[in-house]
């Protein structure tokens, strides 16, 4: 037997079990609408977030390394953060491209969107394509960052994305994309 399309439950109310800086922990209620089942699941509400590939003139890629708590380690990724509530997301990715690098300046346009983890987020993360970046300013970490900024070339950045040297899924995610527009 094949299979049908999978129904789309029926997203009923929610109650808000956690609230961090950084996201809300919800119980939602859905309901199946063929089989009239009704269940809770947890949802983890978060702002949508923007990642940056950023190309230099000299066709080099800038990436950070920082400390993430969550897997204890030291992460190489490309930057990115926070979309600020109302905030383009373009502007987002050259906001947080100069807080985290100094780099700014060039063209900026989106790439496009993922879900970090629809099983339990409901949250976007904008992939921002920003080509011609230079240094341009100070960087302005917030208070828990410290970041290494480093250059690697386009191709070295694509390879470290495949071969797990960038193991940050939303940065794979971003150069992977960067690489499709690439070859167009």
């Amino acid at each position: 037997m094949i299979p049908g399309e999978p129904a789309h439950w029926e997203r009923g109310g929610h109650k808000v079990l956690a609230t961090t800086r950084v996201l809300e922990l919800r119980e939602v209620s859905f309901r199946h609408p063929k089989r009239g089942t009704q269940k809770d699941f947890m949802v983890a509400h978060a702002p949508d977030w923007v990642n940056v590939v950023a190309r230099t003139p000299d066709d080099r890629i800038i990436l950070v390394r920082q400390f993430r708590f969550g897997s204890n380690a030291l992460s190489l990724e490309v930057p990115g953060g926070v979309i600020e509530k109302g905030e383009d997301p373009v502007h987002a990715g050259v906001r947080e491209l100069l807080e985290e690098t100094g780099y700014g300046g060039g063209t900026a346009r989106l790439l496009g969107s993922v879900l970090p983890n629809p099983a339990i987020m409901d949250n976007r993360c904008h992939i921002i394509l920003v080509d011609g970046a230079v240094p341009s300013g100070p960087m302005n970490w917030d208070p828990d960052e410290e970041i290494e900024v480093s250059l690697a070339t386009v191709a070295q950045a694509l390879d470290w994305a495949r071969t797990g040297k960038i193991t940050h899924s939303l940065s794979v995610a971003a150069l992977m994309l960067f690489e499709g527009v690439r070859r167009v």
